[in-house]
């Protein structure tokens, strides 16, 4: 085997974890969310940067704010999540980089001086911060469901301002009896791996 994780820990991340469509009624705590993040931080980015933003939807009045955002299929799951979280990716993150990446505290000037560099780098370095988290959640034993069915410059509007862009938007909890259909399938290893 090539791997180091035991099977069953191979099977928690990726085998056996799924999008859950149903939840149940056990709560989220913001201690599970903050292990998880102080767990998944540690996952490489470029420059160290960490353009990941999370906003915890958690009150009724936030999730009825939120509700009218997301599309048909999406709203009847998120309006019964435990916990549901907006991902964003944090444009002016190159602010952080002194702290960072003290061996290249100038890393912000050379590299993301220009907007459109900060957003293209913040998106990608976001994004992955972003599929670390669901792993994180994964391994705290939760199901997480991420969803890009939602207007986004609403949801923009609503919760952020101009320098943070919605990702995506995450059901969080412990799946409920009814959560699985069959599971799609995937591209296999010779679809996608190409050597040269």
């Amino acid at each position: 085997m090539p791997f180091v994780l035991d099977a069953a820990a191979q099977d928690l991340l990726f085998r056996e974890a799924r999008t859950p469509q149903t939840f149940t009624a056990d709560p989220v705590t913001d201690e599970q969310v903050r292990a998880i993040y102080d767990l998944v931080k540690y996952g490489p980015t470029a420059h160290n940067q960490c353009p990941l933003r999370i906003t915890l939807i958690r009150s009724a009045e936030a999730r009825e704010r939120l509700l009218p955002y997301m599309s048909d299929r999406n709203r009847p799951k998120t309006a019964t999540a435990p916990l549901t979280a907006l991902l964003a990716a944090d444009n002016e993150f190159h602010q952080e980089l002194p702290r960072l990446l003290p061996h290249l505290p100038q890393a912000g000037d050379l590299f993301y001086a220009q907007r459109s560099a900060r957003e293209h780098s913040a998106l990608v370095n976001a994004s992955l911060q972003a599929a670390y988290f669901i792993l994180g959640v994964r391994a705290a034993g939760l199901a997480a469901g991420p969803m890009n069915g939602f207007d986004a410059a609403g949801v923009q509007k609503e919760f952020l301002d101009d320098d943070h862009t919605p990702l995506m938007i995450i059901n969080i909890g412990r799946p409920g009896p009814d959560a699985f259909g069959p599971r799609a399938p995937r591209l296999d290893g010779d679809e996608v791996i190409t050597t040269v």
